[in-house]
């Protein structure tokens, strides 16, 4: 009898699917994981969110789930720095014969190593060029299919992921969701140099079964950047059954995204309370879906709606090399730039401007996000984390007294002036701030949540400029004689029909105003939603950066 997990329509989770990593220089990265690792690289694609950006996944000679390591290369990209609310290692299961040969190896090639036991296992950690922490386990785990041309003898080679480590402030929450919800088994707990080190397992024979947490309580969280494991994703059959984790999770209050299709698989994405970022991907249809085995990794492959783009995205990518053939993808030689010049935010007329997502050197979309009145930029940049496109640079500036200007929008204009002709021109100075940096305005997506939400449709109204989009959580036009073509620009609008800050009779006047104007207006209003932000308002705004991100 198969087991049922606590979701309905579900089995227990049978452990790791592939892990997610941040990397900078694209041929180190390639360097390291086949040539340093053995492992094969599988497939080179390019980023659905920023076909500019490679993607590429490394694994066993097909690229089963339980061995696949991917990695986004974005050069001269700053160094992320590790803290709770993510995963912070990546263990793969060695041969325990081959521990000598692997100290060996990795000496010889110049990558330093610590050692270590845990539970009973010893433990090689070392740093990959862009000092992700991947860790080897001696434990003669499964074999999996080796790679035939790999460098690492077949011996000794490694046998897909034994584990990922998170660190959190309390694991309770991790324990809810991967006991509580996906069917984990907690498998026992012991001293760790950071912390309390908790082992979940999932309900799978072979790699990657396991999910250890470490507990740091009162320690600061990540920095995503180079470096940094942007998620981990768990493994389930089918769609039937990833549709019903939506389901499931949904009603657990886990927000998860819609289903994403990846290509080689299809993805949700949801976080637990410590902030760590999980997946559930597919098994079908796997990598050799679009090459032969004998060529997994051979040429650059892109999914049938980027192919009439092709040759831009070639042009556009770096050069690299990939060993196993010889063969050479990509045109583009690689510029040399600044990682702190690529980190910084404009300082829009010395308002504080908060910075989350791409570094601004390597971004070519962005979204410029307002706070509402007494919230704060720090508020709103964490809708970066719920959006989860990873091509946008995210942008907040902070109100002076955390309010953009002092009464009600509905009130005579004259009564909040002059702050907001300076709230408009914050808005209109990081706008330009951005196009210094090569983002022009038809690049942005401008949204904010309640009083800045009408600040977004009021410079959307005013500026004169097609925008990519705008997003207004709960706001409406500040001023509705404002006239202008807005070329198309899309527009979502989410209310409730009851908000006392924003009275239904405006919202739809405003909504009306901007569609006769030529937006391209979605206004939906949620009974029941109060004053906030619910998951399909975020969805909608999903939609619209991803239709500026693909237009590039």
């Amino acid at each position: 009898m198969t087991p049922s997990s606590p979701i309905p329509g579900t089995t227990p989770v049978q452990g790791l699917h592939h892990v997610t990593v941040m990397a900078s220089d694209p041929q180190r990265n390639i360097d390291f994981y086949s040539q340093t690792l053995g492992q094969r690289l599988v497939k080179v694609t390019v980023n659905f969110d920023d076909p500019g950006t490679y993607h590429f996944y490394y694994g066993d000679l097909t690229g089963q789930p339980g061995t696949i390591m991917t990695h986004f290369p974005w050069p001269d990209a700053k160094r992320g720095v590790r803290g709770n609310g993510e995963v912070v290692a990546t263990a793969y299961s060695a041969p325990r014969a081959g521990e000598d040969y692997w100290k060996a190896r990795l000496t010889e090639q110049g990558f330093a190593f610590r050692e270590s036991e845990r539970f009973g296992e010893k433990v090689l950690t070392v740093g990959d060029p862009d000092g992700t922490w991947v860790e080897l386990i001696f434990e003669d785990g499964q074999p999996v299919r080796s790679w035939p041309a790999s460098p690492v003898p077949a011996e000794h080679a490694l046998r897909g992921f034994h584990s990922v480590t998170a660190w959190v402030g309390d694991t309770a929450p991790v324990r809810d969701l991967l006991v509580g919800q996906l069917g984990f088994t907690e498998a026992g707990s012991e001293p760790d140099a950071e912390g309390t080190r908790t082992r979940f397992q999932g309900s799978g024979e072979g790699v990657g079964l396991f999910v250890d947490v470490v507990e740091r309580p009162g320690k600061p969280r990540g920095n995503f950047g180079a470096g940094s494991i942007h998620h981990v994703a768990l493994r389930t059959r089918d769609d039937a059954e990833q549709e019903a984790y939506l389901t499931g999770l949904g009603a657990a209050g886990y927000r998860p995204t819609p289903v994403q299709d990846r290509q080689y698989f299809h993805s949700i994405y949801f976080r637990e309370p410590n902030g760590v970022l999980f997946e559930i991907a597919t098994d079908a249809p796997g990598f050799p879906d679009d090459e032969r085995v004998e060529e997994l990794g051979k040429h650059l492959k892109l999914p049938t709606w980027f192919e009439p783009r092709r040759a831009t995205i070639e042009a556009h990518v770096p050069k690299i090399v990939n060993r196993e053939y010889g063969v050479t993808l990509g045109t583009r030689d690689l510029g040399v730039g600044s990682a702190e010049e690529a980190q910084a935010a404009p300082d829009a007329q010395g308002v504080q401007v908060y910075a989350a997502g791409r570094p601004l050197g390597q971004a070519r979309v962005a979204a410029v996000l307002l706070h509402g009145r007494g919230g704060s930029a720090p508020d709103i940049l964490s809708l970066a984390d719920e959006l989860n496109l990873s091509a946008f640079a995210y942008l907040a500036p902070q109100a002076e007294g955390n309010s953009w200007y002092p009464l009600s929008f509905l009130a005579p204009v004259q009564q909040n002036q002059p702050a907001l002709d300076r709230a408009l021109a914050t808005v209109d100075a990081v706008l330009n701030e951005l196009e210094t940096q090569g983002i022009p305005a038809q690049n942005v997506v401008l949204g904010g949540f309640s009083q800045g939400a009408c600040l977004a449709l009021e410079y959307a109204s005013r500026a004169g400029r097609k925008l990519g989009g705008v997003v207004a959580f709960s706001g409406g036009l500040i001023t509705l004689d404002q006239t202008g073509d807005l070329h198309g620009t899309p527009v979502f609008m989410g209310v409730a029909p009851d908000d006392a800050h924003i009275p239904l009779a405006r919202f739809e006047e405003s909504a009306a105003q901007l569609r006769a104007r030529g937006a391209q207006v979605e206004d939906r209003v949620y009974p029941g939603l109060g004053h906030t932000i619910n998951h399909d308002e975020l969805d909608a705004a999903r939609r619209i950066m991803q239709g500026v991100a693909g237009q590039l």
